[in-house]
């Protein structure tokens, strides 16, 4: 699959079993997190550093132990620094709704009637931390019997938020994030089109706006202009190739949409503090960590 697709068709886990497990650290091709999103739920656990974390127009800055519950069609995208962080990605439908007790809580978080807590600190019950380090250590060590392990922690995990109140039911007068739902299909153009002219009309037009009404919320949202996380893409799909393929710089450039190596390698450089020639010095020099690629 590309490096990044924004609307994730990778399937995490197996048909059987579909919950997958992901450990990132700097050396990780997705450290830095474009943003995305998927139909599954994740949650992501700060190990060490710190991550500043988007979810749609929501922002915030996790530390070491920090927890986050991320529900199915959220916008995601984080800055890490200095950070180490591990996220558990799954389908609830297959997973956790075989019983009708369980469906009925479960159902109502993936139709949005109820909004569960995204961030939890120190400061909540330390009951949720215990579960979320069983689900955690369970599937990152797959041992025998894990996936029972896994599935008993994340039954313990959501009794955990609703006996807190960890949640907020829906009210009549909720009105999703529309704007939201307006940049998908811009991030899908992206996507799709890295490797051509991707001028800021153009994506203006897919999504039915001026350029400047654009501009101005595709920043709200992404927290960069338009033309800079077009970019800023380009530049970890490049990264990505090279850690993953045989190419040379120029054809990395060539494949993400610079016909200018030079230029290439200035914007490369902006955005990765280093040369691509440096970068492919040091990924050629170790393996490249990570159970997965996410």
């Amino acid at each position: 699959m590309h490096y990044l697709d924004y609307n994730e068709k990778k399937q995490h886990g197996t048909n059987e079993f579909p919950l997958e497990y992901y450990f990132i650290d700097e050396n990780h091709s997705r450290y830095r997190m474009p943003f995305h999103w998927h139909r599954e739920m994740e949650f992501v656990h700060i190990l060490r550093g710190k991550l500043h974390l988007y979810l749609d127009d929501r922002e915030y800055l996790a530390s070491e132990g920090d927890l986050f519950h991320i529900a199915g069609g959220v916008i995601h995208g984080g800055e890490p620094k200095s950070c180490v962080y591990e996220c558990v990605v799954f389908d609830p439908s297959p997973l956790l709704m075989n019983t009708h007790a369980a469906r009925s809580y479960i159902r109502k978080i993936e139709l949005r009637q109820f909004l569960v807590q995204e961030y939890y600190t120190g400061e909540h019950d330390p009951g949720i931390f215990t579960y979320a380090n069983t689900l955690f250590s369970s599937a990152r060590e797959k041992a025998p019997g894990w996936e029972l392990a896994t599935m008993g922690a994340l039954f313990s995990i959501y009794g955990t938020i609703f006996d807190q109140s960890y949640y907020e039911p829906v009210t009549s007068d909720y009105v999703d994030h529309g704007r939201m739902s307006t940049l998908k299909p811009v991030l899908e153009y992206i996507d799709a089109h890295y490797k051509d002219e991707v001028t800021l009309e153009m994506l203006a037009h897919v999504c039915g706006m001026s350029s400047k009404y654009f501009c101005r919320v595709f920043k709200a949202v992404i927290h960069r202009t338009p033309i800079d996380y077009l970019n800023y893409y380009r530049i970890e799909r490049a990264s990505f190739l090279m850690e993953t393929e045989d190419i040379s710089v120029s054809e990395a450039a060539y494949q993400c949409g610079f016909n200018d190596s030079s230029y290439f390698v200035h914007v490369f450089k902006r955005y990765k503090n280093t040369t691509p020639s440096e970068y492919l010095k040091r990924i050629n020099g170790k393996e490249i960590p990570g159970l997965q690629t996410k």
